[in-house]
C-alpha cells in the first residue's frame, strides 16, 4: 500500500481525511452543495447514443502504474462518446466529478488506480451515491493492489478490458469498511483493509520495502518476514511486541472482544479488519475466505505461535487459537479506541474513538474466465 496513491488536496500535497487540521476540506454535507469557488459544472455524455450505458472513468497519474501512462493513453484504450476521463486534481476534486456523474446518470465507474485511489473514491462518493451506486470496476494500478487481487482483476487489464466486462464479463459484491468518529467531528471515510499496532509499523516497512523496488506480493511478504522476526526475538519493550492500547467491542451489543491474558489487558500487538473475502498473496489471517467483516486481533503471542504460523495463514483454525492470543472474529461492526494512528488502505490516520461497519453492497464487473 502506498501513500503516493492517494489524490492530493486542494494544496497539492496528501491530506488525511479525518485529520483534526483538515478545515480546508468540506464536509460530506458541504460537497453536495455548492460551495465557495467551485468551478463551472462540466458535461459529459452529450453525445452519446440514448441506449449507450454512460460510462465514467476516474484516472489517478500518481498511480504506480500509472506513472508511465498519460491521461491520452488511458483514453485512447476506449475512446467513444459514451465514456468520460477524467483525473481529478485532488480530493475537493473527486467530490465534484461524482457529484456531476451522478446528476447525469452514470451507469457504470471505472477507477484506474490502486487501493488509495479506490478509498479516496469511496470515502467521496458515499454521500453522492448512498445505497445507489453504478457499476464499478478497478484497474490494478498500485503497488499492492489487494482489492483487485480479491477480485482476480489481472495485472494487465485495460479501460478497454473493463469497459467490455460491463458486458461480457462477471459481476462481484464487496462492501467497504465505513469508519467514523464516534464524535462525529469529521466525515466517514470508506476503504477494505483497517490495521493498528504492529500493522501500522508494517505499512511504515513496506514504503521502505517500496523504495528498495519491491511491490505487490513481495513487500507484503518481506513487511511480513520482518514483522514475524521483531516479534520473535524482540524483547518486551520492542514495539512490535508491546502493541498499542486499543479497546475493540463489538456491534451490537457493545461486547468487549476478549484478551487472552498474553501480555497486558489493555493492548494488542495487532488488529486487523476487512471485508474482503481474501488478502493478498492468499494469506488466510481471517481463516477461510468468506464474506463479512472480519477481525484479526493478536494480543501479545507467545513466541510459539510462529512455529505454527504458516499452518494458520493457510486456514488452520485450531480451537485453543485465542488462548494463545489470536482472535478470530466475525462482527457485524466494532467500536475501536486507539491511542496509536491506523492505516486505512495505505493512509495514515490519527488515534481515537471510532465505529466501524459495512458500506452498502457495491457490485464490481470482473473479466470471464
Amino acid at each position: 500500500m502506498d501513500r503516493n496513491d492517494d489524490i492530493d488536496g486542494p494544496d497539492g500535497q496528501p491530506v488525511d481525511p479525518a485529520s483534526p487540521d483538515r478545515s480546508s476540506v468540506p464536509s460530506a454535507a458541504q460537497s453536495l452543495g455548492a460551495t465557495p469557488g467551485r468551478r463551472e459544472a462540466r458535461r459529459y455524455w452529450d453525445c452519446a447514443a440514448d441506449e449507450a450505458a454512460r460510462i465514467g472513468i476516474i484516472f489517478n497519474p500518481k498511480s504506480h502504474g500509472n506513472r508511465k501512462r498519460s491521461h491520452e493513453t488511458a483514453l485512447a484504450h476506449a475512446d467513444r462518446d459514451n465514456i468520460a476521463l477524467v483525473s481529478p486534481v485532488d480530493r475537493d476534486d473527486i467530490r465534484q466529478v461524482l457529484r456531476e456523474f451522478a446528476e447525469q446518470g452514470i451507469d457504470y465507474l471505472i477507477v484506474d488506480g490502486g487501493d488509495g485511489t479506490v478509498r479516496d473514491v469511496l470515502t467521496a462518493g458515499m454521500p453522492v451515491f448512498e445505497e445507489r451506486w453504478p457499476a464499478l470496476a478497478v484497474l490494478p494500478r498500485g503497488k499492492t493492489n489487494a482489492l483487485t487481487d480479491d477480485l482476480g482483476i489481472p495485472e494487465d487489464w485495460t479501460v478497454a478490458d473493463a469497459v467490455s466486462a460491463l458486458e461480457n464479463g462477471f459481476e462481484a459484491e464487496r462492501r467497504p469498511l465505513i469508519i467514523a468518529r464516534r464524535d462525529g467531528m469529521r466525515s466517514p471515510v470508506a476503504g477494505f483493509i483497517m490495521g493498528a499496532g504492529s500493522f501500522t509499523t508494517g505499512v511504515r516497512v513496506a514504503q521502505d520495502a517500496h523504495r528498495l523496488g519491491a511491490f505487490g506480493g513481495l513487500a507484503v511478504a518481506l513487511t511480513a518476514v520482518w514483522g514475524a522476526l521483531q516479534t520473535i526475538f524482540g524483547t518486551n519493550r520492542n514495539d512490535w511486541r508491546r502493541g498499542v492500547a486499543i479497546d475493540i467491542r463489538l456491534q451490537p451489543g457493545d461486547l468487549p472482544l476478549v484478551h487472552s491474558g498474553q501480555g497486558e489487558h489493555s493492548r494488542r500487538s495487532i488488529m486487523l479488519a476487512s471485508t474482503l473475502w481474501s488478502m493478498p498473496l492468499g494469506l488466510a489471517v481471517f481463516g477461510k475466505r468468506r464474506p463479512g467483516l472480519k477481525l484479526a486481533v493478536i494480543d501479545r503471542p507467545r513466541r510459539l505461535i510462529w512455529a505454527i504460523m504458516p499452518a494458520l495463514l493457510r486456514g488452520w483454525e485450531p480451537g485453543w487459537l485465542g488462548s494463545w492470543g489470536y482472535h478470530r472474529v466475525d462482527s457485524e461492526g466494532f467500536d475501536i479506541a486507539l491511542d496509536d494512528e491506523f492505516i486505512l488502505d495505505g493512509e495514515i490516520f490519527p488515534a481515537g474513538s471510532y465505529r466501524v461497519e459495512q458500506g452498502p453492497p457495491l457490485r464490481f464487473q470482473t473479466p470471464a474466465p
